[in-house]
């Protein structure tokens, strides 16, 4: 049951997978440096390509 329900929820992602915890922690990152230091009030969605049906 929980295969059919992992199976079921990346194929409504286009990367046809979920994320990693180091994907998330990079996008973490990226935005806590200097790098990002001109980016104010977004909405970085981590989500590989998900959009909500």
């Amino acid at each position: 049951m929980k295969v059919d329900l992992s199976l079921r929820l990346s194929s409504q992602i286009l990367l046809q997978r979920g994320e990693t915890p180091e994907e998330v922690a990079n996008s973490i990152v990226w935005l806590l440096s200097d790098e990002a230091s001109y980016v104010t009030g977004s909405f970085i969605d981590i989500a590989g390509g998900k959009y909500p049906l």
